[in-house]
């Protein structure tokens, strides 16, 4: 099974998928415009994504509403070419041979939408470099 044109792929993980991973995959799956398969999971899932969460992502124009936290497996890993991680530390699997990044971001559980806007600019301002390290031109939103 050979595709001719290999989409990049991405993998953002947190603890419960719920919020940082959820608006990282949010933006991506937006700003690439269909150009990269992104997926998102926890080590430890949450129930619900973070409502906070999804109304700083709809002040953005991007509805995750409909997203479910998932778990994290070793196939979502070896799937993909990047794997960002966001505060999972030893609990997010390593494999050899793939590009990892940490973001260090605040945790926007429990926050109210005034402490979550600039988490959620500073996600932004990262998938927008990671777009370019991809090669990737961002789309742009028409008024």
């Amino acid at each position: 099974m050979t595709q001719t044109t290999p989409k990049p792929s991405a993998l953002f993980v947190c603890v419960h998928n719920a919020g940082r991973s959820q608006m990282a995959a949010g933006y991506l799956r937006h700003l690439s415009g269909g150009a990269v398969e992104v997926r998102s999971a926890g080590s430890m899932p949450g129930d619900r994504i973070n409502p906070v969460a999804v109304q700083a992502m709809l002040e953005e124009g991007i509805d995750i509403r409909d997203e479910k936290p998932k778990i994290l497996t070793p196939e979502a890993v070896q799937a993909s070419d990047v794997v960002i991680t966001m505060g999972c530390g030893d609990t997010c699997p390593f494999y050899p041979g793939k590009r990892y990044e940490d973001w260090v971001l605040d945790d926007p559980a429990g926050q109210g939408i005034e402490a979550v806007r600039p988490i959620r600019d500073e996600i932004r301002a990262r998938i927008l470099t990671l777009l370019d390290e991809l090669g990737v031109t961002p789309v742009t939103s028409a008024p």
